[in-house]
């Protein structure tokens, strides 16, 4: 097949992608077309069905892998593809991790990181705590695995939650030496635990959408409320201990406009919040970077609202 990150404009389509989206919408004439967005493993695609009630436009669905026929053009700066054909495939046409968007890091390597980083916690009831999570409650361990960090913005691929913990984890570790005055092992576990409650907060792919359970309660309070049921089967373990540990969890988006149900009130709480919001930034500029054609490398990319700012990469000296 012919990924999307491969294709230019002027080429033809003529191969099965995962349909991400599609919401049907009408011209200015009042005539009505398809916006549909595809999906591999290497991105997505922005495509218009503009006769949808053509003989060659079968019925498909969000989440079907579809065969499509057409042509890739440019507008406003980036490629989008007008169809003309479309069928659903056959399950034996297509095999599905083609169509997934995976961490440039190897599972299986990070996941080796991630115990390792557990061997640096010596605290005996923070230590054991995590390898209840991480390593005995083998269930969670491969949804941690898999599942991303967001929807959208950053780190929305396999594996991309695992990923976006490492680097966390790791600024957390160069805090520690930085500013001694920071407790080590709550620094830390904290950083493993910060968002362990997005492995019920997001769906598994290819949907990579939001749960009841994430729309009703969101990762934070699933967080601290899983970092709870733990402790508490653990013999001894120190109640508060326990409220410091959760209160990094719930203040590590820093501010309640950005659903934080708590602010900061302990240092290690307020490194956790720099550490998580500088990864997701630059996780997310580094994706805007990586996404952009040759020709736009040198160019104001326009305003970014998350970063509240006309944006655009540094030059190549």
């Amino acid at each position: 097949m012919k990924y999307i990150a491969d294709l230019k404009e002027g080429d033809s389509l003529s191969d099965i992608y995962l349909c991400k989206y599609k919401v049907q919408a009408e011209t200015r004439n009042g005539k009505p077309y398809f916006n549909v967005i595809l999906q591999d493993k290497t991105g997505t695609l922005d495509a218009k069905v503009w006769e949808i009630n053509s003989d060659g436009i079968a019925d498909f669905d969000v989440m079907d892998y579809i065969y499509v026929v057409g042509d890739v053009s440019r507008y406003q700066g980036a490629l989008q593809a007008s169809l003309r054909r479309i069928k659903v495939a056959r399950d034996d046409e297509y095999i599905a991790s083609d169509y997934l968007p995976v961490s440039p890091y190897s599972i299986d390597n990070m996941y080796n990181d991630l115990k390792a980083v557990i061997e640096t916690v010596k605290n005996p009831h923070l230590h054991l705590l995590l390898t209840s999570i991480f390593i005995d409650d083998e269930r969670f361990a491969e949804l941690f695995k898999t599942r991303s960090a967001a929807k959208t913005i950053h780190h929305s691929f396999v594996g991309g939650l695992m990923q976006h913990t490492l680097a966390v984890t790791r600024l957390c570790k160069y805090y520690t030496k930085a500013y001694p005055a920071l407790n080590h092992d709550l620094l830390i576990t904290a950083a493993l635990l910060h968002d362990i409650g997005k492995v019920r907060e997001i769906s598994d792919f290819p949907q990579n959408d939001y749960t009841d359970d994430g729309q009703l309660l969101g990762h934070i309070v699933m967080g601290a409320e899983m970092i709870g049921e733990k402790a508490r089967k653990i013999p001894d373990f120190p109640p508060k201990l326990l409220r410091e540990l959760q209160h990094c969890i719930l203040a590590h988006h820093g501010e309640y406009e950005y659903g934080s149900p708590k602010k900061p009130a302990m240092m290690e709480a307020l490194a956790l919040n720099m550490a998580d919001n500088t990864d997701a930034k630059m996780e997310t500029f580094s994706e805007i970077i990586s996404g952009l054609s040759t020709e736009k490398k040198d160019q104001w990319l326009g305003y970014n609202r998350l970063f509240e700012s006309n944006i655009r990469k540094a030059g190549d000296w």
